[in-house]
């Protein structure tokens, strides 16, 4: 049997349908979204995440790429050198420790313009938690309209530059979110690059203002396209524009 076609065990199959579940209920993604990422059918993992049918290497490898966390356990043995630190993130993220970064942690409704509607603003919700296996902060999107483009990654907070970094790495395809923070109120201020999805497989460059507000600031959060006529939309725009009007991102003429 080829080796990508290898299947695992049933205690094997088992753990890793738990550790899928975790992941699911916890990014506040749906499973036809993840079947999507992984470029599997929703019956495969339907089938694979119920018992149904084992789970194969190739399976596996797929939807730990999706995930971006492994699902098979490894031997036991020393702890990683990583884990000396504790609760401090990797260099490459600033070595942060949590305690000083907890005043990031929290629930956020994220707003930017609409790529799809220039009267527009495109609003969902942003969780930033503290994780321990990575041992860092991360990010994770939900109440997308566009499920299939929701995000998750790593928060990189340097000291040199006070600002913070929303980093999204799939499969070397990056979107950057760079972002400033007011400490007292707790709004989230600067700029998101990433691909604008268009005809076919086209995908243009594409840079625009955002803003991560608290979510105890908004009384009865609107997520999804959010149209002039909607409560929010002022209170939207009006946080939009403080991004450019305050200089938190600046866009230059070409």
């Amino acid at each position: 049997m080829p080796t990508s076609d290898k299947q695992l065990s049933a205690e094997q199959s088992r753990q890793i349908a738990d550790t899928i579940r975790e992941e699911i209920a916890r990014r506040r993604i749906s499973r036809q979204s993840l079947a999507e990422l992984a470029k599997l059918s929703l019956s495969t993992l339907e089938k694979v995440l119920g018992g149904r049918r084992p789970f194969t290497l190739a399976t596996t490898v797929r939807l730990e790429q999706a995930l971006g966390v492994s699902l098979r356990k490894t031997p036991e043995g020393p702890a990683p050198a990583a884990t000396a630190n504790g609760e401090v993130a990797p260099d490459g993220l600033g070595a942060y420790s949590r305690r000083a970064v907890a005043w990031i942690e929290g629930t956020y409704v994220t707003v930017r313009p609409s790529f799809g509607d220039k009267d527009a603003i495109f609003a969902y919700r942003t969780e930033i938690t503290w994780d321990n296996a990575a041992s860092s902060l991360v990010f994770h999107e939900s109440e997308r309209q566009d499920a299939a483009f929701t995000q998750f990654g790593e928060v990189a907070v340097p000291n040199q530059s006070r600002h913070i970094y929303l980093v999204t790495n799939r499969h070397g395809q990056h979107r950057l979110i760079t972002v400033a923070h007011l400490a007292i109120s707790g709004e989230m201020y600067g700029i998101i690059t990433t691909l604008l999805a268009g005809r076919g497989s086209l995908l243009t460059p594409i840079a625009a203002p955002i803003a991560y507000l608290p979510i105890k600031m908004v009384a009865h959060p609107t997520f999804g396209r959010v149209s002039p006529d909607d409560p929010n939309y002022s209170l939207y725009r009006q946080h939009l524009r403080r991004t450019t009007d305050e200089s938190f991102a600046l866009f230059l003429p070409g």
